[in-house]
């Protein structure tokens, strides 16, 4: 693949570029038997290909798919057209790409790879953020990442325009279901972590109905999460919450035609897995012109 080019922005990250050299070798270890085959020994013809978006879309992904053309062949020049965050109608041109050809059919398939996941994360951020529009609540992510992607499909996140939840589980305090059944209850749980929890952390814990929220309530927790009620039910519960000055998150199986009820139901937060496991690739292709 010749001496990688020196990486900016996220394919700087050595996790990051550790997954591209991952991608490169799944698909490139052997070899590119047809390039082979059909330019012998050569690297083929010099040609310039176009990355374009066959749907609208939030582009995402651009600069690592630059990368992974870059360290297939230093040589293959790349140009930029639509940065990650943009937003880009049917037809738009992504990069645009000028190499030999077995270097860029070799790197195509990786590039896009990367590209598409990545701008389908973005482009249903989009569509959430976009549903709760005018309220106050703000749609964050999960944890339910595809594994080695998080950094990646988190910051495509945030150019769809949603937020972050935990990072990793370093990142915050969040009592679930499990903690409570292996303490024994809601206020067991959010007592022992007041005593070990460090303190700039707030404590947050998972709720199921009213009765475990006063609990948790009277415990001391600081943000409550609402896992798996009905609209009416969050907001009952959100204004005994806010009541007592404390910010409400709610998550459960939350779909983009239900997220704008649970925003007007008093959500501050909303976190909806979906953003990262359950988004769908977008199309995009890469096609030779010259």
């Amino acid at each position: 693949m010749g001496t990688p080019p020196v990486a900016s922005g996220l394919a700087a990250i050595p996790a990051v570029r550790r997954l591209i050299e991952l991608a490169l070798d799944e698909d490139l270890g052997r070899g590119d038997v047809t390039s082979r085959s059909v330019f012998g020994t050569d690297r083929g013809p010099r040609v310039t290909a176009d990355m374009t978006t066959r749907e609208p879309i939030v582009a995402f992904g651009v600069d690592l798919a630059a990368t992974v053309f870059q360290m297939v062949d230093p040589e293959i020049a790349v140009q930029v057209l639509c940065p990650d965050g943009s937003r880009v109608d049917r037809g738009g041109v992504l990069l645009a790409v000028r190499g030999f050809a077995h270097g860029v059919l070799a790197a195509e398939r990786t590039a896009l790879n990367f590209i598409q996941r990545l701008s389908g994360v973005a482009t249903l951020a989009k569509r959430y953020a976009d549903a709760v529009a005018g309220t106050k609540a703000r749609i964050v992510d999960t944890r339910k990442t595809t594994p080695g992607y998080r950094v990646l499909e988190k910051s495509a996140v945030l150019a769809g325009g949603c937020g972050n939840h935990r990072f990793d589980l370093g990142s915050g305090i969040l009592i679930k279901d499990n903690h409570i059944a292996a303490c024994g209850s809601v206020r067991a749980a959010v007592e022992a972590a007041k005593l070990h929890a460090p303190h700039p952390l707030r404590i947050e814990v998972e709720v199921t109905n009213l009765g475990e929220l006063d609990e948790a309530l009277a415990a001391g927790a600081e943000i409550v999460l609402l896992d798996n009620m009905t609209p009416a039910q969050v907001e009952v519960a959100a204004a005994r919450a806010h009541g007592r000055g404390i910010l409400v998150e709610v998550s459960g199986g939350i779909t983009l035609a239900t997220v704008a009820d649970y925003a007007r139901a008093g959500a501050d937060l909303i976190s909806v897995g979906a953003l990262t496991h359950s988004a769908p690739s977008v199309d995009i292709g890469l096609d030779v012109r010259t």
